[in-house]
């Protein structure tokens, strides 16, 4: 069967995407219905996502770029096309970020009694106090390079402050120097606090790059001070790791890793005030060419501004604070201590939707599983766990007391890589089996496995306890990140998680499993199988429907498929969180199938996919994206909700509430832009609405309508 080929117009671009989702999250710093600090912290996190895109996704294309590739994406454009449009709207969307600063949440703040003053409005008392700090905490740990044939221009870490200096005389040996290099260590804080009787406010605050700018002349004795800038550079970060050569695949990371800092340059920020001048020789130290070059009227780092809420005892300008909730199997027994947590889950599955309810039963499912005699075995995989894991040394535990434990750890977990080196290197010490996976394919399922012995009415036996999620074991993400996790003791399912470790430990062929889908074998197909199945059913005239939720929709066939189903007359739904290379709505393509976005408190991370398939409402819960690699050169599960009860709380919390959200929803239209519906009056974010369902104590009595609200539409 020869397969239909869309044209390149049916796709939208993938760099492009993401910029238009980070426009998406610059919103919420705009919205003045979000608590300042959260405004701020908003714009931090665009920051952020701003250097992964640009030591990742633009990397990418200027190495396409660099090597000639003419071959263009499934929306037909070259590298060098791609590139030029994203330079014009990244250029666009930063200038927008530091207008947001200035002219918008630096007043918002000072109304609030949160400044930060600037250097040429410093009065006598800051002036002194920010002088004794340069002498006191600065300038003993500065180290100026001056340029000249035995100071060549120095290595410049990724992302790191840095200044160039324009001089003017001679230094103590007669040297005429036009120019010097000073870097700002990596462990001062850009932020610093002013005390309340300097600020004249009640959290004054001056940045770093404004101390040393202030004091420069300090590191050059003798010599004017012609100028200073700020400047920072972003590298290309992707590691690259000959698979066909590699003996050890932690040795060869590590080794990878401290190259990372010192990548080819792929953007270059400095300070607005910066001359042409130096802007001309930096470009040329870097390589860099005029549309890499971003001039910002402000700090040129700043994600560096969310230490700023930390330090300000505000919380009326903060989200309200939370405490998550339990399912009603856990509360109703306790049972996130002790065996009870397992005595509840041969009761029956229990379904955790985080952060509205606690990750913690998930934390005591294998705490007790150390101290339980009766367990032999904990297995386990980790792809983003933090730096201060408490499962991971829980684990540690667990091995040292001589329980068999075996972890997958993934080594490639972009930016996670030595966090995870180190955690393997723990487990191994403690006794752990610990595996990386499997070469070329990252590990990305979510799954942990514990092996107990009981006495079961035929005698004694091994019972497996499972548990699946969309999201990491990261304690942290985990209450800021909607996550969908499952609790089980089902054989059937379990046995499949078993089969999924057996794969991943040993060798030997795939074998067929029960309930789960499986990538790279089985997860892609099952889900086209799915789509085709909808759109037969729609075309014998019976109800078809798909609602699906996921951080990015990218891979061709199945955007295929949806276009075929949509034709059909399925009824599509589809929250996307981030880019979406399917265009919905557009006529006799896809006027079935529409794409929304949620943006808000927490980061939407669920996958979660509902066929109708004749009233039987298949649902899944997935650790995959509908993205090419996650279908093809990942390990990923999607694991069907079996009880019914459950099965309707997904479709309930997971898809229909956010189907009727209006105060965060993003639609896109037809040309692939994104709008904002008309907000409902009474309309409140769908996240607050599933705080009030979950954990109701976080928003009180004044929420209770609103969890009133979910259960009517619950019992309808």
């Amino acid at each position: 069967m020869i397969r239909k080929v869309l044209q390149p117009s049916h796709f939208l671009n993938r760099e492009l995407g993401l910029l238009e989702f980070n426009r998406r999250v610059l919103a919420q710093a705009a919205d003045d219905a979000v608590p300042v600090l959260e405004r701020l912290r908003f714009l931090t996190i665009v920051s952020s996502n701003l250097d992964e895109f640009f030591e990742i996704r633009v990397a990418g294309l200027k190495e396409q770029i660099k090597l000639g590739v003419k071959a263009s994406g499934p929306d037909g454009r070259s590298p060098a096309e791609v590139f030029e449009l994203v330079s014009a709207q990244a250029h666009a969307l930063v200038a927008e970020q530091y207008r947001l600063l200035n002219e918008v949440l630096f007043p918002a703040m000072a109304r609030e009694g949160i400044v930060f003053p600037k250097r040429e409005a410093w009065n006598d008392a800051q002036r002194a106090w920010v002088k004794d700090y340069f002498f006191r905490e600065l300038l003993p740990v500065l180290t100026p390079i001056g340029l000249d044939p035995a100071h060549p221009f120095p290595r410049v870490y990724n992302k790191s402050l840095n200044f160039a200096i324009e001089l003017e005389g001679r230094d103590a040996f007669g040297r005429k120097s036009r120019a010097a290099i000073v870097q700002a260590p990596r462990a001062l804080p850009r932020v610093i606090r002013l005390p309340v009787d300097v600020a004249g406010a009640p959290y004054g605050f001056v940045f770093l790059s404004s101390i040393l700018h202030a004091h420069m002349d300090e590191l050059f004795s003798g010599m004017e001070v012609k100028g200073c800038h700020q400047f920072r550079v972003t590298r290309n970060s992707d590691l690259f790791v000959d698979e066909e050569e590699i003996k050890n695949l932690r040795i060869a990371v590590q080794g990878e890793l401290l190259h990372r800092h010192f990548g080819d340059a792929v953007r270059l920020e400095v300070a607005d005030s910066c001359s042409q001048e130096i802007a001309d020789f930096l470009q040329q130290q870097f390589n860099l060419g005029a549309a890499d070059l971003y001039r910002v009227e402000g700090p040129v780092n700043l994600y560096r501004l969310r230490e700023v809420p930390e330090q300000v005892d505000r919380p009326d300008l903060m989200y309200p604070p939370f405490q998550p909730g339990l399912p009603e199997p856990l509360a109703r027994t306790r049972g996130t201590k002790g065996g009870e947590i397992y005595a509840a889950l041969r009761q029956g599955d229990v379904l955790l939707h985080h952060p509205y309810q606690s990750f913690m039963p998930v934390i005591e499912f294998i705490r007790t599983a150390v101290t339980d005699p009766r367990v032999i075995a904990i297995k386990q995989t980790v792809y983003r766990t933090g730096t201060d894991s408490e499962l991971m040394e829980i684990l540690i535990e667990a091995a040292r007391r001589g329980k068999e434990v075996t972890v997958v750890v993934e080594l490639m977990a972009r930016f996670d890589e030595e966090v995870n080196i180190g955690w393997a290197s723990r487990l191994e010490e403690a006794g752990a089996h610990v595996i990386y996976g499997v070469v070329g394919h990252k590990t990305h399922a979510k799954m942990a496995l514990v092996v107990r012995r009981e006495d079961l009415p035929t005698g004694p036996a091994l019972k497996r306890y499972a548990h699946m999620a969309t999201g990491n074991y990261h304690l942290r993400t985990s209450r800021q990140y909607t996550d969908f996790g499952l609790m089980t003791a089902n054989e059937e399912l379990c046995a499949d998680v078993n089969e999924v470790f057996k794969q991943l430990t040993g060798l030997g062929r795939a074998s067929r499993m029960k309930h789960l889908w499986l990538s790279p074998f089985t997860l892609h197909k099952r889900v086209l199988a799915a789509v085709k199945n909808e759109a037969r059913i729609a075309k014998e005239g019976r109800p078809a429907r798909i609602v699906a939720k996921m951080n990015a929709l990218l891979e061709p066939e199945l955007i295929e498929e949806l276009y075929g189903a949509s034709q059909a007359g399925v009824q599509i739904d589809l929250i996307v969180r981030g880019v979406c290379a399917l265009r919905a709505g557009v006529a006799g393509l896809s006027e079935n199938i529409r794409v929304r976005s949620i943006v808000g408190r927490f980061l939407e991370h669920t996958r979660v996919f509902h066929f109708l398939n004749d009233g039987a409402d298949d649902v899944y819960l997935a650790s995959a994206d509908w993205m090419d690699r996650n279908f093809f050169r990942r390990i990923e599960l999607a694991v069907p909700v079996l009880d019914p009860a459950l099965k309707q709380r997904v479709i309930r919390e997971g898809l229909q509430s956010y189907l009727e959200d209006t105060a965060q929803t993003w639609i896109m239209n037809a040309e692939g832009g994104y709008e904002r519906p008309p907000r409902k009056a009474r309309d409140k974010p769908v996240q607050q609405d599933l705080l009030a369902l979950l954990a109701p104590s976080a928003w009180s009595a004044e929420s209770q309508l609103a969890a009133d609200e979910m259960a009517g539409m619950a019992r309808a």
